[in-house]
């Protein structure tokens, strides 16, 4: 691990516990991290692939999606369905205000895909701080960006020093078995240490948060292993240069967009069953 990627996570740490304590600060930079992320992926897409994308708009839209749950804004119970058909709508008129149609459905359909896969999977952590009912949303964001990036850390540390066997080497070729595996334990280890930031749940034993680190942490892995793929039809080793040593805006969020949602709906579903 070199010294850059060592300064880059130490400030992404002080960074990530600064927005943790302060709402207003969080939403902040979950807009910042969408914003990045989104203008990262058309990037990609429309230089390095040819996509007509709708950049401006997506990213206008991204944006709504963080600040309309940090605002408390809902115009129907399930009104973020409707908000993706009308993304989707709105999407599809301006393709019709197009002279050039080739490869419109790619255009629309890559468009959608990047709200969805950036904004709304990273917009979990703000429910999780901000809607989840009689808890501490800010320890369980912090148990969950915790667990999810000691996975990414146990990885990259066990990988590079055992990594021998290649995971998926179509995918991402410096990824291994091994780092799986020693992402996985970092992840479940991080999960018991940082236990008392789970609500009193009384099946919340430590062997089985220890596996609820194993599957979240996991899932993060999956995530990371998504991003690899974009990356790798996009033929870049890193989505962008926000942070020396460790790649853009993407490379840092990819893990938690499959973790934060999954543990917003776990613990969502945890704390209804507990109702009196």
């Amino acid at each position: 691990m070199n010294l850059k990627r060592v300064m880059s996570s130490l400030v992404g740490v002080l960074l990530t516990a600064m927005a943790i304590m302060n709402d207003w600060l969080f939403i902040a930079v979950i807009c910042l991290l969408t914003l990045g992320g989104l203008y990262e992926f058309f990037y990609l897409l429309k230089k390095k692939k040819g996509i007509p994308i709708y950049s401006y708009t997506g990213i206008f839209i991204g944006l709504l999606i963080p600040l309309s749950i940090a605002t408390h804004f809902e115009l129907t119970k399930n009104w973020e369905l409707l908000f993706i058909v009308c993304t989707f709508l709105l999407i599809l008129m301006l393709q019709f205000a197009r002279e050039d149609n080739r490869n419109a459905v790619i255009g629309l359909s890559t468009t959608l895909f990047a709200v969805l896969y950036v904004s709304w999977f990273l917009s979990f952590l703000v429910k999780i701080k901000l809607l989840l009912p009689g808890v501490s949303g800010a320890k369980l964001v912090a148990f969950i960006i915790t667990v999810t990036k000691a996975g990414d850390v146990g990885a990259l540390l066990v990988g590079t020093w055992m990594g021998k066997h290649p995971l998926l080497p179509k995918v991402s070729p410096n990824k291994s078995v091994e780092g799986t595996l020693g992402g996985l334990l970092f992840s479940a280890l991080a999960a018991v240490l940082c236990h008392t930031w789970l609500p009193p749940v009384p099946y919340f034993t430590l062997p089985f948060i220890a596996v609820m680190g194993c599957f979240f942490g996991g899932l993060g892995q999956l995530g990371d292993l998504s991003e690899s793929l974009i990356k790798r039809d996009c033929e870049v080793k890193d989505s962008g240069k926000l942070l020396p040593g460790m790649g853009g805006v993407l490379d840092i969020i990819d893990s938690l967009l499959f973790s934060a949602p999954a543990f917003y709906l776990y613990m969502s579903s945890t704390l209804n069953l507990l109702k009196p």
